[in-house]
């Protein structure tokens, strides 16, 4: 997870949005005492490489930061969920998925 930029603030939410207008975005929302979490989580370290080559991976620890997560989902027009992927192409969600449905070949489709 070296490579996952942590999200923290409102602010930094705006930059991943404006990114990805030249590179894709992905969001992972993380509740790091779910066990649903914990298992999304090891599927996309696990598939890893596949996102990393095409996107930057951004990740929010969402009990730690909860009104990013509420942010987001406000800023983006999502639902929330946990855990949840986002995917962001030219400042638009071109992808969303949560729960057990995570996979990072089925992110890869989208970026």
């Amino acid at each position: 997870m070296k490579n996952w930029n942590p999200i923290t603030t409102e602010e930094q939410v705006r930059e991943i949005v404006e990114k990805s207008n030249e590179k894709p975005q992905i969001i992972f929302k993380d509740s790091v005492t779910c066990g649903i979490s914990a298992y999304a989580k090891e599927r996309l370290v696990s598939g890893n490489d596949v996102l990393i080559a095409k996107a930057d991976f951004n990740y929010l620890d969402l009990l730690s930061y909860r009104s990013v997560s509420n942010f987001i989902a406000e800023e983006l027009s999502v639902i929330h969920q946990s855990p949840q992927i986002i995917v962001l192409k030219n400042g638009e969600v071109v992808y969303r998925v949560s729960h057990h449905s995570i996979q990072a070949e089925d992110i890869a489709k989208y970026l």
